[in-house]
């Protein structure tokens, strides 16, 4: 195997069958070295949807970033019935799959950016890839991903989920 592949996971219907199955399937792809747990962010906007619960995988694999980027993870998604709706980009969804980190690379794949610079912004990003990659440095800044979660985490609180977790198989459908 040749790469390390952090990837952020975020469900808000159903995510205690979506987050474990998108795992599931993204460990035909590799070999699980590591999974986060699963966090819950503070309800912020007040919309009256389901809250998203997040996680991360960190997947060693021989597959290039754009693959796992373009190949693998859509396919997951659409299995598992995500619809995309280009109108709300905070619409409820069954899976969302992004690269977040790709080894120590930076890369641009499509529109997305690697590493995601969301992970500088968003508290629920942050924090389960912080757990996976602790150490990594974001680049031009020497700052790790740890503090940067941290800080992120003081300000925008998220709560452990240990009901949900990633190392399980997906409850049975009904």
């Amino acid at each position: 195997m040749g790469y390390l592949a952090c990837l952020a996971l975020g469900s808000n219907i159903r995510p205690e069958f979506h987050l474990p199955a998108a795992t599931a399937e993204l460990g035909r792809c590799g070999r699980l070295v590591s999974v986060s747990r699963v966090w819950q962010p503070s309800p912020v906007d007040g919309s009256g949807r389901p809250d998203f619960l997040n996680a991360a995988v960190l997947l060693e694999t021989d597959l290039a970033a754009a693959t796992l980027c373009c190949d693998v993870t859509r396919p997951i998604e659409a299995a598992l019935g995500r619809v995309r709706d280009p109108g709300d980009s905070h619409a409820p969804r069954t899976i969302d799959i992004d690269l977040a980190l790709f080894d120590d690379d930076e890369l641009v794949i499509e529109h997305r950016r690697v590493p995601d610079p969301q992970l500088l912004q968003r508290a629920f990003l942050a924090v389960p890839v912080a757990e996976l990659r602790p150490g990594y440095l974001w680049p031009g800044t020497g700052r790790s991903l740890s503090q940067v979660a941290a800080d992120l985490a003081r300000r925008c609180p998220l709560h452990p989920r240990p009901d949900v977790r990633l190392d399980r198989p997906p409850p049975e459908t009904c």
